[in-house]
């Protein structure tokens, strides 16, 4: 890419990041990672934290913390069998949403099934999980009148603002603050399509937009008017960024009329209520993103992620995106760093850099990111990738 005329001078990780999210042009190409894994951090990291991780490597560091309260008014309490850090996002009860857990097994996988007990009978879910996730065995609604006790007894977390804003002042000039909205508890999904399908099951999903749409309505429009207050209890919390979105909204598990029927009404009301609280908003979307590119801008979100490029299964041609959104939101993702976090010459790292910034870089707006989780890489391709992002100047 041509050095652009105007001299930009350094700024600071946030400033950095700050300006690719406002489709500005900073003074290098801005480079973070999604989440970072547990098993990541212990297995090749020797077990440093986040914040170590991207001192070592001179990235552009992503704060996440989701401190929850539950509304006292509604009789909700946090439950105290969960022992969850502070800062993550605890269950929230109440004497009408009763949890029980209990494990079935704990080889290959842990395996727990859940028990809700509300006034009106009894929901159960069984989750498994490993060092590396966590996934869903059995969905908890079983029958399409279920969704009658989430409308009247699901808890509503609340936003802890005071908690956030702690932690965002103590984190400072490093980098950004990000959160998600909330999910099912214990295991769902920020965007209101993506929560339904870890409660019913994608493929169950599916079927019904075509055999009972208005069943599906009513179900996403209970889960939305959930997150819609969780947004607005938002106001006033020092978040830079919260995600919303999953990646069964994306166009290779389901079709765009799907997308455009049943997910962008419910998530681009939430948009419109994080705008409303002060807050902005990524959409999340680790698949296919092509077919419904101006779909999800469309819906008004100041970010999209993850831009997976088509060698690991999602179908992202970079430079195309960009050309088509890129002046409506801003991009972040579509580093693949399945071919080149592993098995390949750190020079090969940095020209997969180069052609990201060559590809979306241009006049900003475009923050360079794997696309979405990694559970193992090599240190010298990720300092490769980390070296070259800061030679991407404008």
């Amino acid at each position: 890419m041509a050095a652009h005329s105007r001299e930009v001078s350094a700024l600071n990780s946030r400033e950095r990041l700050l300006a690719a999210l406002e489709r500005k042009q900073p003074d290098r190409l801005p480079a973070t990672t999604h989440h970072l894994m547990p098993v990541f951090l212990e297995n090749t990291m020797g077990g440093m934290d986040e914040q170590q991780f991207f001192d070592r490597f001179g990235l552009d560091p992503i704060l996440w913390t989701s401190p929850h309260r539950p509304d006292r008014s509604r009789g909700e309490y946090f439950d105290p069998e969960d022992d969850a850090p502070a800062d993550s996002s605890r269950r929230i009860i109440s004497d009408r949403w009763r949890m029980e857990r209990k494990v079935l097994e704990s080889t290959p996988y842990c395996t727990e099934r859940w028990t809700i007990h509300t006034p009106k009978g009894r929901l159960t879910m069984v989750t498994q999980s490993n060092n590396h996730t966590m996934w869903i065995k059995e969905h908890l609604l079983k029958e399409k009148s279920d969704i009658d006790v989430l409308a009247q007894y699901l808890p509503q977390p609340l936003c802890d603002v005071e908690a956030v804003n702690r932690a965002a002042e103590q984190f400072g000039d490093r980098g950004i603050v990000r959160t998600n909205v909330n999910a099912f508890a214990p295991l769902g999904q920020p965007g209101c399509w993506q929560d339904a399908s870890c409660l019913y099951g994608i493929e169950n999903l599916i079927l019904e937009t075509f055999d009972d749409p208005a069943w599906v309505h009513q179900l996403l429009d209970i889960l939305k008017e959930q997150k819609k207050r969780f947004l607005e209890s938002c106001r006033g919390a020092a978040y830079d960024l919260i995600e919303l979105g999953g990646g069964d909204a994306s166009s290779t598990v389901i079709s765009p009329q799907i997308f455009q029927t049943f997910t962008a009404p419910y998530d681009g009301e939430l948009i419109k209520a994080a705008h409303s609280a002060g807050q902005r908003i990524v959409y999340h979307t680790c698949g296919g993103m092509m077919p419904i590119l101006e779909d999800i801008a469309a819906m008004g979100p100041d970010a999209m992620e993850t831009f997976t490029p088509e060698g690991m299964g999602g179908d992202v041609r970079l430079a195309e995106a960009k050309a088509r959104i890129g002046h409506q939101v801003c991009m972040i993702g579509g580093f693949d760093q399945y071919h080149h976090f592993s098995g390949c010459t750190p020079e090969e790292t940095r020209e997969a850099v180069r052609r990201c910034f060559e590809a979306a870089g241009e006049g900003g707006g475009y923050i360079a990111a794997a696309s979405d989780h990694f559970f193992e890489a090599e240190i010298p391709l990720l300092e490769a990738f980390a070296d070259e992002v800061r030679r991407c100047t404008y």
